[in-house]
C-alpha cells in the first residue's frame, strides 16, 4: 500500500509501527515491480522498436509505484539545490511544488536511465530491469541504520515514513535484494557494488553535512540514484572488452 498502487485487502487497526516493520520487504516490493515492469517490456517489445518498449515500460513503473520515487528525487533537487541552511531544505522538500532544480533533475535522470537502458543488449534486459529495480532498493534500507531521521515533527507532505528495525530485518532485506543479480556473476556485482557503495558513501557525507541526516525524499532520491548507477555500471562492463562478461 505505501510503495505501490498496487490493490490489496484494506488493514484493520493501522499504525506507523507497521511501516517500520514492513521496511524489510523493501527489496522484495522492487522485485515485484522489476518483474512487471520487465514483463510491459517483454510484451512491447514483441510488436514495438525496443527503445519505445523500454520507454513504456518506464512510464508503467512510474504509474505502479505513483512516482513515488520519482517524487522523493524531485524534491530532494529543489531542497538540496535551493537551500541554504537545514531549515530551508527541509522546508522546500515538504512543499508539494515541484521547482527548476527538481525538473531538470527529473528530465536528466529519466534521460540517463532510458539511455543506458536502451545502450544494453536486449537479449539481457529483462533481468537487468528486474534485477536494478531490486538492488536499488537495498541502499535506502541501509542508509536508515547507518543514519538519523531528522524531521523532528515526524511529518511528511502526505505519508509517514519507516524507520530502522532489527539487524535481522537488514539481513532480510540485503539477501532478498541480492537474489536477482546472482545470474550477473560474482566479478560483475563485484563492480557493480563497490561503485553504487562509493557513491552511497559520499551520498551519505553530503546529506550528513547538509541536513544531519535523511528523510523519506532522500530515500527516494537515493534508489533511483542508485537504480541509474546499476544500469550503468552494467553498461561498462558490456562495453568493455576487457570486462565484458555479456
Amino acid at each position: 500500500m505505501f510503495y505501490t498502487r498496487i490493490p490489496i485487502p484494506k488493514i484493520k487497526d493501522y499504525n506507523n509501527g507497521m511501516l517500520s516493520k514492513s521496511t524489510r520487504y523493501f527489496p522484495l516490493i522492487g522485485l515485484i515491480v522489476g518483474v512487471l515492469t520487465a514483463l510491459v517490456y517483454f510484451g512491447f517489445s514483441k510488436i514495438l522498436p525496443s527503445e519505445i518498449a523500454i520507454l513504456l515500460s518506464m512510464a508503467f513503473s512510474v504509474y505502479l509505484t505513483g512516482a513515488f520515487h520519482e517524487d522523493g528525487f524531485a524534491d530532494f533537487c529543489d531542497g538540496f539545490g535551493g537551500g541554504y541552511t537545514k531549515e530551508k531544505v527541509l522546508t522546500i522538500m515538504k512543499d508539494s511544488r515541484i521547482g527548476t532544480y527538481g525538473s531538470v533533475g527529473l528530465i536528466f535522470m529519466l534521460a540517463t536511465k532510458f539511455l543506458a537502458l536502451n545502450a544494453l543488449n536486449t537479449s539481457l534486459l529483462i533481468g537487468i530491469i528486474i534485477a536494478g529495480h531490486t538492488f536499488s532498493r537495498i541502499i535506502p534500507v541501509a542508509l536508515i541504520y547507518i543514519t538519523q531521521y531528522v524531521r523532528e515533527d515526524e511529518t511528511s507532505k502526505s505519508k509517514p515514513i519507516g524507520h530502522r528495525g532489527s539487524y535481522l530485518a537488514l539481513f532480510f532485506a540485503i539477501i532478498t535484494g541480492l537474489v536477482p543479480v546472482i545470474w550477473i556473476g560474482w566479478f560483475a556485482a563485484l563492480i557493480f557494488s563497490i561503485a553504487i557503495l562509493f557513491v552511497t558513501l559520499i551520498f551519505k557525507r553530503y546529506i550528513v553535512k547538509k541536513i544531519g541526516g535523511y528523510t523519506g525524499d532522500v530515500l527516494g532520491a537515493l534508489q533511483q540514484i542508485t537504480e541509474v548507477v546499476f544500469y550503468l555500471c552494467i553498461l561498462v562492463l558490456q562495453n568493455n572488452e576487457a570486462w565484458n562478461l555479456f
